[in-house]
């Protein structure tokens, strides 16, 4: 899940036969007019967010960490939603690679005004013999790299909101926040980290117009987890998920569209999307 390839920055992965980009062209819909960018965009939530944002009208950034995948889904918006799109390789734990990347959706799309930091990592292991390479990792991706997408872009939400215009920062945490599960205490102290910065952020941010929440799924079928190193752990993952009805990509994406389109009076500041079988 983390973006590794901030050397293919320099060039936006836009198709050479794609549309010129005009946010006044894009089709009606509840996120007509707005400019959104989503990390970790080439798979699981963030290419179903896009899918959402894209046919509810918005022109959509798409950052992630293969370009291969990002090419395709931003074929796919424009195919199937008329929408501007731009793709860019970068790694969002980069923050100069960010800022770079910023700058580049500015002069293709506008300034944003519709942020979801999506991208993570889930590595599960016995905290005896995790491997602690792991742990940074999910350290630099699930705290950093969110930190360092809200640093790109708040300038962009500050400038929205001032202009009378609705702003989001959505932050992707975790029902790991709040609920113990064996085996992956990491993972679950960066998603309480995200979800304790997220309601800082909301207090600086939100009387100045920046709508700020964290969106929490709960055993969702993404591909998240699937390269932890760690055998029985990501086998007893599989086991979970397949208990119960679990809740799709579709679903989490569902509801942060919900949750961007309502009245910029309104803020949906914390939303956990679950399982009906857990309660």
């Amino acid at each position: 899940m983390t973006d590794n390839a901030s050397d293919n920055l320099a060039s936006s992965n836009l198709a050479s036969n794609a549309p010129s980009l005009s946010v006044a062209d894009a089709p009606a819909g509840p996120l007509a007019g707005r400019i959104a960018v989503i990390t970790g965009a080439g798979a699981g939530i963030g290419a179903a967010t896009a899918h959402r944002f894209a046919a509810a009208g918005a022109a959509v950034a798409l950052l992630g960490r293969r370009p291969g995948p990002l090419d395709d889904l931003a074929a796919t918006l424009r195919e199937q939603h008329s929408a501007d799109v731009l793709a860019l390789s970068v790694d969002v734990t980069d923050p100069a690679a960010l800022d770079a990347a910023a700058a580049q959706i500015r002069a293709a799309l506008g300034r944003p005004d519709l942020v979801v930091a999506n991208a993570g990592v889930m590595l599960g292991a016995p905290f005896d013999v995790a491997d602690p390479a792991e742990w940074d990792r999910m350290i630099d991706v699930n705290l950093r790299g969110l930190l360092a997408t809200g640093r790109a872009f708040v300038a962009d939400l500050l400038d929205a909101a001032e202009a009378g215009r609705p702003a989001d920062l959505v932050n992707l945490g975790s029902i790991a926040a709040e609920v113990v599960f064996v085996d992956y205490p990491v993972y679950g102290a960066t998603k309480a980290a995200v979800t304790q910065l997220t309601r800082n952020l909301r207090a600086s941010l939100g009387p100045r117009g920046v709508r700020v929440r964290s969106v929490d799924p709960a055993f969702a079928v993404t591909g998240l987890g699937a390269d932890m190193a760690h055998e029985a752990t990501r086998a007893g993952l599989d086991e979970m998920r397949s208990a119960i009805t679990a809740i799709t990509a579709e679903d989490v994406a569902d509801a942060i569209t919900y949750s961007v389109a309502v009245p910029a009076r309104v803020n949906i500041a914390e939303l956990t999307v679950m399982p009906t079988e857990l309660g």
